[in-house]
């Protein structure tokens, strides 16, 4: 793929020029990578700096006793922060990037990114701007984990990603996006399902209340 059709997902980056921006996008290359990719682990040295075009990844830190957290995606147009902040520190990474579907992204050599980043202010605005945004969507994470209930939360989220009343989601999946464990999502399931607010099948989730649901979860959270 040429970088003028790569750069169009990427308008902020479309008009930067300099040598070495050009050297960057040189060595720029585009690969498909199938859904379920391993990205980096806790503890690996950055190699890379990536631009997703299409798909999804996931950036989620996982506990010793088997907990999960999903802190964020990466998604078409965005580039991982994470990454950023390895790169910009030469520190490993502190959590695992899985890709959730399959996903096409742009991907830089780390020693090119960096010397880019020196010399290219449009670059660098373009990674402060989505190191930004993402900092605060994960202070507001903090925020919910750390000050409201998980009832509130779980009501919340069944709201958010319900499609046409209803969710493709196991219990463990649900545990991992909302940083708690298995057995008390599932505790909390059965008792929205025993007031009539839900119905649980296999790897699906009907809802039947959604006013109720409403009435717990808190708006700030939806």
């Amino acid at each position: 793929m040429r970088a003028s059709a790569w750069l169009a997902s990427f308008p902020a980056l479309s008009s930067l020029q300099g040598p070495a921006w050009q050297q960057l996008l040189a060595a720029a290359r585009v690969q498909q990578l199938p859904a379920g990719t391993a990205l980096f682990h806790v503890g690996q040295t950055c190699q890379q700096f990536m631009l997703v075009l299409s798909g999804s990844v996931r950036v989620e830190k996982n506990a010793v006793n088997g907990r999960e957290l999903v802190l964020y995606r990466v998604e078409a147009g965005q580039s991982c922060i994470l990454t950023s902040a390895c790169l910009l520190g030469g520190s490993p990474y502190q959590a695992d990037g899985v890709t959730e579907t399959a996903v096409e992204a742009v991907v830089i050599p780390a020693a090119i990114f960096r010397q880019a980043l020196d010399s290219c202010a449009g670059l660098r605005a373009f990674v402060f701007e989505q190191y930004s945004q993402r900092i605060t969507e994960l202070l507001m994470l903090v925020e919910a984990v750390t000050f409201s209930r998980l009832d509130e939360r779980l009501a919340a989220y069944l709201l958010r990603h319900a499609e046409q009343g209803q969710l493709q989601q196991t219990h463990q999946q649900l545990a991992a996006e909302l940083g708690s464990a298995r057995e008390v999502v599932s505790r909390l399931l059965k008792e929205f399902e025993r007031n009539g607010w839900l119905r649980l099948q296999r790897g699906r989730i009907q809802l039947e209340n959604q006013q109720a649901l409403a009435q717990l979860g808190s708006p700030e959270l939806r």
